[in-house]
């Protein structure tokens, strides 16, 4: 009778918190990876930041393109700072211990900024559709009032599907193991710690990943269709070409987000065997886009390789020479 309570009691527990053991398989070494995590982190941070800078400092920047690409800004550095300084505070000072509710909280914000990346994306694609296909209507549609509403939209929507995430993470019971083999709470990696079933767990990041990024995804090919069969019925060589150097810097940003979404839901598929190359990618994408969007954009985008240079106080040493 004794034993019996006692294991009942047991099964009530709830840890008091995770451990994040770090990447795994590397724990020995992986401090070796903070040095370039760091400067990628820094590199997000300030190239997002000049990025917002001179958008609000040029007004000929005043356009919804770059209305929109102020907000993946601000989504980037969100994301990156959601999981970057964990990950270092556990490389440089062995922070392994994180509470269930600063766990939960990072699952809500990793779900939260992914899925607003990924919808920030499919209005830059319907601004360019726009654009190329109803260039004298463009003004009209692709007003400030519709950046805001489109905007808030997406907030919503992201508030909203992804908040059960983290409910049903919550509501799982955690009585025994509380270290997480990774260096930052993804969702099934903390509820597979869980005592009791965590079918519906699984079966919502699912759906979630199907329904939003998966439409976003359709939606966003879909729109660049028809952007290619609007550019084909051009008939100037110039204008074609005018049309697709427009539409390049955001489909170079598109393929990379999607391919890396793609590539880190396969590796986690199959990462039972190696289990650092899931853990690996999905550290890896929550940092590379931030870093490198700005600079993809800027290397393409002569309108805003010459803020940069006005707010960086350079263009009056380019036009000397």
């Amino acid at each position: 009778m004794d034993i019996t309570l006692g294991i009942t009691n047991s099964s009530r527990l709830q840890v008091p918190e995770f451990i994040l053991l770090g990447l795994p398989g590397i724990h020995e070494w992986q401090h070796w990876l903070s040095l370039p995590l760091a400067l990628l982190y820094i590199l997000a941070l300030c190239a997002n930041i000049l990025i917002l800078i001179t958008i609000q400092h040029e007004p000929s920047l005043h356009q919804p393109m770059y209305w929109f690409l102020g907000i993946l800004a601000i989504v980037d550095i969100g994301l990156a700072t959601t999981i970057i300084p964990k990950i270092l505070a556990i490389l440089w000072f062995d922070a392994k211990a994180i509470s269930l509710p600063e766990c939960f909280a990072q699952i809500y914000a990793i779900h939260s900024f992914m899925g607003m990346e990924s919808g920030i994306f499919l209005c830059m694609a319907i601004d360019r559709y726009v654009a190329v296909s109803y260039p004298l209507r463009y003004p009209s549609i692709l007003t400030e009032a519709f950046v805001i509403k489109v905007t808030l939209s997406m907030v919503l929507r992201n508030g909203l599907l992804t908040l059960p995430v983290p409910v049903l993470a919550a509501q799982r019971h955690y009585c025994s193991r509380n270290e997480i083999d990774h260096c930052l709470c993804s969702n099934l990696g903390v509820t597979s710690l869980a005592c009791d079933d965590i079918t519906i767990n699984r079966f919502y990041q699912l759906a979630l990943a199907w329904v939003m990024v998966g439409g976003d995804m359709g939606l966003v090919f879909a729109s660049y269709a028809l952007i290619i069969r609007s550019v084909l019925r051009l008939n100037s060589a110039k204008a074609t070409s005018k049309a697709l150097s427009t539409c390049s810097s955001h489909l170079i940003l598109i393929l990379f987000f999607y391919t890396a979404v793609i590539v880190v839901s396969v590796t986690q598929l199959a990462g039972r065997k190696v289990p650092l190359i899931p853990a690996l990618f999905n550290v890896l994408h929550s940092i590379m886009p931030p870093a490198f969007n700005p600079m993809v954009y800027a290397l393409r985008t002569q309108e805003l390789r010459v803020g940069f240079q006005r707010v960086l106080g350079l263009d009056d040493n380019v036009s000397r020479k």
